[in-house]
């Protein structure tokens, strides 16, 4: 395929700089650079329309579990294609994969998780979380209770509810958000603790210390008017925070004393990403709703879903009214049917227990033995198939380069010129191959990613 396309690249390039707005980009700048056009993919391997071969440190977005090119996957979506292309769940209608879908979650999800609604992506599903948690207050006689609370740093998608739910700023500005009724607290990111000025706190005692900000903040709010709070087991796109021990158990006990909803968002650890099915069961996590996307179906199609607690779910369920809430796409056949088989072959390849008895541990001492002792790495920090490296100026005082994103960019460009897709967050480069990925393929990833960051750090010795 590449050799037939190769000469095809200026051809698609003109007209998608002519077509084509690409999500988060500088269009004038990229249609100026020329977009890059990937024609082909296998196992945890790109290819370009030039023919350059390019490992996927990033399992695209945090989402190809299973590798790219499983032919199980493909013929589960081209059986649903010729057999039932299409249909809505309107009009008290269903179908045979949606259904052995939602049944197959129930069976996967913490406990009590056994209600599952449908979407199209992360967005979609946190959007509708929010939705469905204040009209569970309203059912419960509590319209008052309206304000979410989320995390600096947090990500939750893009619509204007949960880009408003998103503590990352620069989603806000161009879209004049976030909507009233959004609030913050710190994220649980021990390694810029001292920038923060918390000094030379234990990592222990700054996790109490951040989930206590949680309770200051539904006190001063009012525990009467807070809905929820909303976080990901692991910040994903927050630059990979991994939260201290004493994290979680703190933040439960505060929802619990107040009576705020929990909600786990887990599009991006779901799915054996941690080790476990999801981030919830790592950390011991009980949310009341959980919502998640991304690897349910390994990013072969778009489907996302929301499952309610126990709680939620009796007071919702039987509301005797119609719940007013649904897509065109709500759990579409072929996505479900495609979702079904990625669940049940990360099954029968055992992938969640590989990632935490296996390849994750590999993957990890092997990057911390590669690069904790690099001049530019601050830290290196990870669970299961997630990883960060933090690239800083001063690595014992834990400061950060004073234009942020600068080095992480610089370094990604050159990730990308020797064949490797690594994600520069600020000045945090990140890796989440696919699940299958072997251990020659990390070292490969590794080897690549060490090289960039010498590169990178010969660059910014001379300025």
């Amino acid at each position: 395929m590449v050799s037939e396309t190769h000469n095809l690249t200026k051809h698609w390039q003109v007209l998608d700089a002519a077509h084509h707005v690409h999500p988060f980009t500088d269009t004038a700048a990229l249609n100026a650079e020329g977009v890059r056009v990937i024609t082909k993919a296998d196992g945890v391997y790109l290819w370009d329309s030039e023919g350059k071969k390019i490992i996927d440190g990033m399992s695209g977005l945090w989402c190809v579990q299973v590798g790219y090119g499983n032919e199980q996957l493909a013929e589960a979506g081209c059986e649903a294609l010729r057999v039932l292309p299409y249909y809505n769940h309107f009009f008290k209608t269903t179908n045979p994969y949606t259904v052995e879908l939602a049944a197959k979650l129930a069976g996967l999800l913490p406990d009590g998780h056994e209600h599952v609604l449908f979407a199209n992506s992360g967005s979609e599903a946190n959007d509708s979380a929010l939705k469905l948690i204040r009209y569970y207050w309203n059912l419960r006689g509590r319209p008052e209770k309206k304000i979410h609370i989320s995390r600096e740093l947090a990500y939750h998608g893009v619509t204007f509810a949960a880009a408003s739910l998103s503590g990352l700023t620069p989603l806000h500005p161009q879209w004049d958000l976030p909507l009233p009724g959004f609030a913050k607290v710190p994220a649980p990111y021990w390694f810029g603790a001292r920038a923060a000025g918390y000094g030379d706190i234990d990592p222990e005692e700054f996790g109490l210390v951040i989930a206590r900000r949680l309770e200051e903040t539904i006190l001063e709010l009012g525990a009467d008017r807070v809905a929820s709070f909303s976080a990901e087991p692991i910040q994903g796109a927050g630059g990979l925070i991994f939260p201290p021990a004493t994290y979680w158990p703190e933040v439960q006990r505060i929802c619990a004393k107040y009576d705020v909803l929990l909600h786990a968002d887990e599009v991006i650890t779901g799915f054996g990403r941690t080790g476990e099915w999801f981030g919830c069961q790592t950390y011991a996590i009980h949310p009341d709703i959980i919502t998640m996307a991304k690897g349910l179906s390994s990013g072969y199609q778009p489907i996302s879903a929301v499952s309610l607690g126990a709680r939620m779910a009796e007071t919702i369920l039987h509301a005797n009214e119609e719940l007013v809430h649904g897509y065109t796409y709500s759990g579409h056949p072929v996505a479900s049917a495609v979702a079904l088989k990625n669940l049940e072959v990360m099954e029968a390849q055992k992938l969640p227990a590989r990632v935490n008895g296996a390849i994750g541990p590999y993957f990890q001492r092997r990057l911390g033995e590669a690069l904790s002792e690099h001049p530019l790495v601050g830290e290196v920090r990870g669970h299961g198939l997630l990883a960060a490296v933090e690239l800083v100026p001063a690595k014992p005082e834990r400061r950060f380069f004073p234009e942020i994103g600068r080095v992480g960019t610089h370094c990604r460009n050159y990730c990308f010129a020797s064949g490797l897709i690594s994600r520069a967050i600020r000045d945090t480069m990140v890796l989440a191959p696919p699940l299958t990925v072997n251990e020659a393929e990390v070292e490969e990833m590794i080897a690549k990613l060490l090289d960039a960051i010498g590169r990178t750090a010969h660059d910014f010795a001379r300025i």
